[in-house]
C-alpha cells in the first residue's frame, strides 16, 4: 500500500486524482482550505474504496501552509510516495486590472509552494530510492498569456529541468499540462465559459488517467488528449510575435467575460 498526497483535492483535478488513486488502493493526505469539505471527501474515499485517508488543511498562499505540507512530506516514518502539485487559481481580468497582491499570491501558490513541496518530497524520494511527483500545470504555459500562463510556464521548466537532474535516482517527476477542464476553476475565478467550444473541454477522471499512464511511461511531460496536443504542436512552430497576437485575441474570445 503506497500513500499519494494531493493538493487542492476537493474539487476538479485534484478530486479526480483522489478518486483514481482510490480506486487503486492508495492511501492519502488530502490537503485544501476548507476543513469542512476535506473531511467529507476523506470519509467517502474510506468508505467507498476502504482506503485511509488523512486531512491537513492548508493554506498554500501562506507560508504557515506550505510549511505543514512540506513537513508532512518530509515524514519517512509516514512516507509519501506519490505528491500530486494540483492547488492553484485564475484571475479574471488582464495585466495591470489585477491587484499585485492578487498577483503575488498567484505565484505564491503556482510557483513557490510548488517548489518548496516537490523538493522536500524528493529529497525523502530520493532517500528511499523510489517516488513520483505530478506538477499540474496547463497548456497555458505554451503561450504568452499574463502572470497565468507565466506561472505555468515555470512549472514546466522546473518540472522537466528537476527530472532531468533526479534522472537515475529512481524519483520521477513529471508536469500535466491539460486545456479546458469542466471543473470549479472557472466558477472561482469569476469568468464566463458559454463561449468555450464544446470540443475543447476535457473531462478530468480522462485526464487524470492519461496523466497517470504517462508518469507510469516515464515521460516529464503529459498534454492530455490529441486535439491539445496538435494544437501545442502548431504553437512550437508559430512566431512568438504571431502567437502572441492570436493568444491575446483568443483570449478575449474565450477567455474571462
Amino acid at each position: 500500500m503506497t500513500t499519494a498526497l494531493i493538493t487542492g483535492s476537493t474539487a476538479g483535478i485534484g478530486a479526480a486524482f483522489a478518486r483514481r488513486l482510490a480506486a487503486d488502493g492508495h492511501d492519502l493526505v488530502l490537503v485544501a482550505r476548507d476543513a469542512e469539505r476535506l473531511h467529507e471527501q476523506a470519509t467517502e474515499l474510506h468508505d467507498r474504496h476502504g482506503i485511509e485517508a488523512e486531512v491537513l488543511r492548508a493554506d498554500l498562499a501562506e507560508d504557515t501552509g506550505i510549511e505543514a505540507v512540506a513537513t508532512r512530506l518530509a515524514d519517512r516514518k509516514n512516507a509519501v510516495d506519490l505528491l500530486v502539485n494540483n492547488a492553484g487559481f485564475g484571475h479574471k481580468g488582464r495585466y495591470l486590472d489585477v491587484s499585485m497582491a492578487d498577483e503575488l499570491r498567484m505565484m505564491k501558490v503556482h510557483c513557490e509552494a510548488v517548489l518548496r513541496l516537490t523538493s522536500a518530497a524528493a529529497e525523502s524520494m530520493r532517500a528511499r530510492g523510489r517516488g513520483g511527483v505530478v506538477n499540474v500545470a496547463s497548456v497555458a504555459a505554451f503561450v504568452p498569456r499574463g502572470t497565468y500562463g507565466a506561472s505555468k510556464a515555470w512549472v514546466v521548466q522546473f518540472t522537466q529541468g528537476a527530472a532531468r537532474d533526479l534522472a537515475g535516482t529512481g524519483v520521477r517527476l513529471m508536469v500535466l499540462c491539460p486545456g479546458f477542464v469542466r471543473t470549479e476553476f472557472h466558477e472561482r475565478a469569476g469568468m464566463g465559459t458559454d463561449n468555450i467550444p464544446g470540443w475543447m473541454w476535457l473531462d478530468a477522471d480522462k485526464v487524470v488517467a492519461e496523466g497517470l499512464t504517462d508518469l507510469a511511461r516515464g515521460k516529464s511531460l503529459s498534454i492530455p488528449d490529441p486535439r491539445y496536443k496538435a494544437l501545442m504542436g502548431v504553437a512550437k512552430v508559430v512566431p512568438r510575435g504571431m502567437l502572441g497576437g492570436i493568444s491575446s485575441r483568443t483570449g478575449r474570445k474565450y477567455g474571462p467575460r
